[in-house]
């Protein structure tokens, strides 16, 4: 018997990082339509943290258990399911008519994010051909593209007309549902090879006790924790920092968080293809050292340097989440479900929390004092120099060895 490595699909990975593209565009639509929701509805900077709490919390609670059920059951239309349920959110988000309805209408699309993300990422990780960090980068610019792209939509069609006009989301979604059904036959044909049924995910060559593994990613989630809570600071609510701070209108806002999150897109492009080659570790190093200098200026800068600090910053920081993700499937290359799951669930957690808590604190002082403070939160990302060099750069993990007679 032979083992023959199966070669990277990079259609299915652009098909599957197109999906990721549509349901984080739809992700995107909430915090976008935060001022305006805010205006219309007079919500406190309290009841906007806890309709992303909502979002977000549920979104996390579910997501590890779905990894840990897809690992034994794989669900090859489990991604359809989760643009389905986001077009339900979609309707119902533009619709609402009160704070009520508006965090109903968040919890369908947190359930939605919960079911899409960890079979898609496994998908991505089958489909990489050993090119793990490429694979996870595809994937995931897609969902950051949607994020980036969607202020920019709200800002053209919903903010200068109504709510109700949220409504036209739905049809980015209606695409995303024929994308997903060649990717779903492309994964069941991959499910039930004879061939594959009879393979067996590769052990990982780390031999770390079960004890390290657990402090390893424990260290793993404390800079997840420490970016994350962070970038909820910024993305849902950048824009009324930049209207307290520099006076700018909400469409000009908009634009501004666009700079921002287009830039983070990038960061994610090139965080995977960096970790394959020079090695995971040394990205997410990077990540953390590189970025916290610009983010400690960042409250004392004018609105240029901040739109300046801002690219540095979403280049830096999102270069990390590739490389995290690749690392922690390297570590445990047979549990990509659960890995998935714990870790886009603790992410949105992490961001549920902190911006409930933002939002809480921003009521209470002001906006500004907000990103003073939390500013200071990507420093317990440090913990990151007490990670292990897998020095496995040179080495394909594979999840999709083919054997042949």
């Amino acid at each position: 018997m032979k083992r023959i490595l199966t070669r990277t699909n990079f259609h299915i990975l652009y098909l599957i990082s197109f999906s990721h593209l549509i349901n984080d565009l739809i992700q995107g639509v909430i915090p976008s339509v935060y001022p305006l929701l805010k205006e219309k509805y007079e919500l406190s900077f309290i009841q906007i943290g806890l309709i992303t709490f909502a979002f977000q919390f549920t979104a996390s609670i579910l997501q590890p258990l779905v990894g840990h059920y897809t690992d034994k059951k794989p669900k090859i239309y489990a991604q359809i399911y989760g643009l389905i349920l986001s077009a339900f959110g979609v309707v119902f988000l533009s619709y609402a008519n009160g704070f009520n309805s508006l965090i109903l209408s968040c919890i369908l699309i947190g359930i939605a994010s919960a079911i899409f993300h960890p079979e898609s990422s496994r998908i991505a990780n089958l489909a990489s051909g050993g090119k793990i960090g490429v694979a996870q980068s595809i994937f995931q610019v897609g969902g950051n593209l949607g994020t980036a792209i969607a202020p920019l939509l709200v800002a053209l069609i919903v903010l200068p007309n109504s709510q109700v006009l949220i409504v036209l989301f739905v049809i980015p979604l209606v695409i995303g549902f024929f994308v997903l059904r060649e990717v779903a036959t492309w994964y069941k044909k991959h499910l039930s090879n004879i061939n594959l049924k009879k393979s067996v995910i590769p052990k990982s060559n780390i031999t770390f006790s079960r004890r390290k593994i657990k402090l390893i990613i424990g260290i793993l989630l404390v800079i997840i924790f420490s970016k994350f809570i962070y970038a909820a600071s910024l993305s849902n609510y950048y824009s009324f920092y930049l209207i307290e701070k520099f006076d700018l209108t909400i469409e000009q806002s908009q634009i501004h968080l666009f700079i921002y999150l287009f830039s983070y897109m990038l960061g994610t492009v090139i965080g995977g293809p960096l970790g394959d080659k020079y090695g995971r570790l040394y990205v997410i190093w990077f990540s953390v050292l590189g970025a916290t200098p610009f983010i400690l200026m960042l409250p004392y800068v004018n609105l240029f340097y901040t739109d300046m600090f801002m690219i540095v910053i979403g280049l830096i920081m999102a270069s990390a989440f590739p490389a995290i993700m690749s690392y922690a499937q390297e570590l445990l290359p047979n549990k990509l479900g659960v890995i998935s799951g714990m870790f886009y669930g603790f992410a949105f957690g992490v961001a549920a929390i902190g911006s409930a808590l933002i939002g809480i604190l921003a009521d209470n002082t002001s906006i500004d004092f907000v990103y003073k403070i939390c500013s200071f939160l990507p420093l317990v990302g440090i913990v990151c120099l007490f990670l292990p060099n897998l020095n496995l750069k040179k080495v394909a993990l594979l999840t999709n060895y083919s054997l042949k007679r």
